[in-house]
């Protein structure tokens, strides 16, 4: 979430006005974060929100990177009247361009917030920049079409974007064949995933890997739906999907792997503007996780996940500390066990999935 407080610290803010009950202005956040942990430079270069992570992107050398962007992407002023409303300045997109994005995944709740000029600037101001984006589109059909990532030497990896109504996503958001919005799904009935499954595989080719990006949820809690779960495996049973990428909540969450596939139920944030905010503070949502998913190549199937744990400290990635990187794997471990997973602390001070 690179909107609203971090918007303010990267060289061209958004004219800060927010219409929240809580803050009347986004440098407000800003202030809370420096009040929590000391000063924040300002302007702050495009590489400074990812800290510690880049020398772990080098070091990891994934293929493809991708996130769920939650925020617009516009100079738009018209603030839709739903209490909270993320926005980055389209010049402020070389943040993304830092840590080599690949894939922005727009089908959240705060994608319309500065309205339906809002999210046509954000699809042209990500695409110009050269990055793929999904679920979210001028009309139904594009926001149906996946991200197509090409790995040169490996083939093709399909990112599809899909929202929930459960994550607060209003209806009015879908997209429609003369509408702009969102990828939303009606609701994870089986027949939902049966027809989702049945839209991937129009356009999966052999050899393809398949992510299912999805937001749905609440934002706090470790509960995993049963509905969310019979969704997920409906899909991996399908033969449509390698990976469900599911986020909402603003910590991680339980992790299953069901029939080989790796199935993120919530991966937590991994940059906002919360630092110094009061409450929910036994969740520890200021300790976040890149992922770093190993698939067999044609198979899909999981060979490996390792977490790397980070602390946000100044709007800052900071590797967490291994007291902190215990108390997230001892989580992640508990909230497993029903999914059939656990995790280890490795000497490193990182994350591995056991299954």
């Amino acid at each position: 979430m690179t909107g609203r407080g971090i918007d303010q610290v990267l060289p061209h803010p958004s004219e800060p006005t927010l219409y929240e009950p809580y803050m009347t202005s986004a440098v407000g956040y800003v202030e809370l974060a420096e009040r929590a942990s000391g000063p924040i430079p300002c302007p702050a270069n495009f590489s400074y929100l990812w800290g510690d992570a880049l020398a772990e992107f080098e070091a990891r050398s994934p293929d493809r990177r991708i996130i769920n962007l939650e925020t617009s992407v516009t100079t738009s002023a018209e603030a839709l009247p739903k209490g909270i409303n993320y926005r980055m300045h389209p010049g402020n997109v070389p943040c993304l361009l830092a840590a080599d994005i690949d894939g922005c995944v727009l089908a959240n709740n705060h994608l319309l917030d500065w309205g339906i000029a809002g999210l046509h600037e954000t699809l042209e101001t990500l695409q110009r920049a050269g990055m793929a984006t999904a679920g979210a589109g001028r009309d139904a059909r594009e926001a149906a079409q996946p991200a197509v990532l090409e790995v040169p030497g490996k083939g093709r990896v399909l990112v599809f974007g899909f929202g929930s109504p459960t994550s607060g996503i209003p209806d009015t958001w879908a997209a429609t064949e003369d509408r702009a919005g969102i990828h939303l799904l009606p609701d994870l009935s089986p027949r939902t995933a049966s027809q989702v499954a049945e839209q991937i595989g129009a356009q999966r080719r052999p050899g393809d890997l398949v992510v299912a990006s999805i937001h749905w949820g609440d934002n706090w809690g470790y509960r995993v739906p049963q509905a969310q779960r019979e969704f997920a495996h409906g899909l991996v049973a399908a033969g449509s999907v390698d990976v469900v990428h599911g986020h909402s909540a603003h910590h991680p969450k339980g992790i299953e792997v069901y029939r080989d596939r790796l199935i993120l139920y919530g991966c937590g944030d991994f940059l906002n503007d919360y630092e110094g905010i009061a409450g929910h503070e036994g969740f520890r949502s200021e300790l976040v996780l890149a992922y770093f998913v190993t698939l067999e190549a044609v198979l899909g199937s999981l060979a490996r996940l390792a977490m790397v744990p980070f602390q946000i400290r100044r709007f800052r990635l900071e590797r967490a500390r291994r007291e902190e990187a215990a108390w997230l794997q001892q989580t992640l471990d508990r909230e497993g066990r029903e999914l059939g997973t656990g995790v280890e602390l490795t000497a490193d001070g990182a994350l591995v999935l056991r299954w």
